[in-house]
């Protein structure tokens, strides 16, 4: 790609220190380079997102919310060129890539016409409390490479409206959509407001403890969540993490198994099982696990697993190499443990490609059941009693998501009501709205994003109590 990217500090496109490869997945291949910054580079980000927060932060909310109302309509005008450029740097099938692109757009027009009112606590007997809320300063944002897209919209949307500043670091397998992101806030926002830092996963530690930073908004693992949050205990930030998921599928014994098989399959397979709210395991009636393993194994024979950008491609490839071996090892484990249906090899070409994969008869107890596999890969669990198999989905770590599925709605509703995750959908899948708080349980995550909850995580509740001052 003859394309430069760039860095975005204090409002101007800024080449790196130096620079590294950007590796297309379906190839194996670099394709690009991005800028790499130093630490220099990271002070001055952070001190241009600090001087320009006092004038944004004065601005009235309605000239904010026009302003993320611009980038929306920036960002929707170029719907092809990102959507392409993040099929390339991701791996996702270019209609999944617009899928992602039209759902940042609906992000940020949601979070410009979000409010937060001043709420009267109480006003009585000559007593008046108010709560009002500020915004913190200078967020940094940390986002995956799973969507590298949306995942920075979810928090720069809040961030913008509440009266923040920021800096951004992406992934470094999945940086240029940001760096493209960065080129719209720089033509449309004031200098400093936002600011794009890449790096190979070594200023992380710089950035989260920076003494100037005033709240830390990181989406990725749980290992690396851990250790933002270490960072950020020195200044006592903070901090929002979104985190690592295992989630669990119940199938209820009133459902028709193949037609709800076809969906938990796509909750499971959707962006090749990269999404921390997939489904990560299925627990199926006894009496019907047989039907239902054999059409999710018809299902995984029928993807089309692809480069992204190829027409007709259902599966692209795994992101990137470290995650495409961790896989494979999960698979080979499986194997050993289980039966596999359909899949079970990486596919034999240039890439990071491996097959959906349906795994059955594994005990609660296999690598594959326990951990979070981030890939297309699902284990297959049957249960017979149904208290039974909500204590074994909720003996987890974990708990961002699950689904639970069921032709009685109340009788679902209060299965979904046992689960100790964050989010429950009831005969449905990733169905995320940027208008209904999304948060984790356990160690899938702190704090919220989306909704007034996410409004809130990036601003100072203040108390205002008031007397009348008598005999003054």
């Amino acid at each position: 790609m003859d394309r430069q990217f760039h860095l975005t500090i204090n409002g101007k496109q800024v080449a790196g220190a130096s620079s590294f490869d950007v590796v297309n997945p379906a190839t194996g291949e670099a394709f690009a380079q991005c800028p790499k910054a130093d630490e220099a580079m990271v002070d001055q980000a952070v001190a241009a997102a600090k001087a320009a927060f006092p004038a944004w932060a004065a601005l009235p909310v309605e000239e904010r919310a026009a302003l993320v109302e611009k980038l929306a309509d920036a960002l929707h005008a170029r719907i092809g060129e990102f959507a392409s450029l993040l099929t390339s740097e991701q791996g996702k099938p270019l209609d999944q890539a617009q899928y992602e692109i039209m759902g940042s757009v609906f992000t940020l027009r949601a979070f410009a016409q979000m409010r937060i009112e001043p709420k009267t606590l109480r006003d009585e007997g000559g007593n008046k409390v108010i709560e009002h809320r500020t915004p913190l300063g200078v967020v940094a944002a940390i986002t995956p490479w799973n969507f590298p897209v949306i995942l920075v919209m979810n928090k720069l949307g809040p961030a913008l409206v509440t009266g923040n500043t920021m800096v951004i670091k992406p992934a470094p397998t999945t940086p240029l959509t940001t760096c493209l992101f960065g080129e719209l806030c720089a033509e449309i926002l004031p200098a400093g407001v936002v600011n794009v830092i890449c790096d190979q996963n070594d200023l992380g530690a710089k950035l989260t403890g920076h003494p100037d930073v005033a709240k830390v908004a990181f989406t990725g693992s749980t290992a690396t969540g851990k250790k933002v949050m270490a960072s950020a205990a020195e200044g006592v930030k903070r901090v929002t993490l979104e985190l690592g998921g295992n989630d669990a599928a119940i199938v209820l014994d009133d459902v028709d198994p193949r037609k709800v098989a076809q969906k938990v399959y796509g909750g499971a397979m959707a962006n090749a099982g990269q999404i921390c709210v997939a489904i990560k395991r299925a627990y199926v009636p006894e009496a019907m696990y047989d039907e239902f393993c054999d059409e999710l194994a018809t299902l995984a024979k029928a993807a089309v697993v692809d480069d992204g950008s190829k027409q007709g491609t259902t599966i692209g490839p795994i992101q990137n190499k470290m995650q495409y071996d961790k896989v494979k090892a999960l698979i080979e484990d499986a194997k050993t443990r289980g039966t596999v249906l359909a899949g079970g090899d990486a596919i034999d070409r240039p890439g990071y490609f491996i097959p959906p994969t349906i795994v059955r008869d594994l005990d609660d107890d296999a690598p594959l059941v326990r951990e979070e596999q981030f890939g297309p890969v699902l284990p297959v669990l049957k249960y017979s009693d149904i208290d039974d198999v909500i204590a074994r989905a909720n003996d987890s770590d974990m708990g961002l998501g699950g689904t639970v599925w069921g032709k009685d709605l109340a009788r679902a509703t209060e299965v979904a009501m046992k689960i100790d995750t964050g989010t429950v959908w009831v005969n449905q899948y990733l169905a995320i709205d940027a208008n209904i708080p999304f948060r984790g349980s356990k160690q899938s995550g702190l704090g919220g994003e989306l909704g007034e909850a996410g409004l809130h995580e990036y601003t100072q509740p203040h108390i205002i109590n008031a007397v009348a001052l008598e005999d003054a």
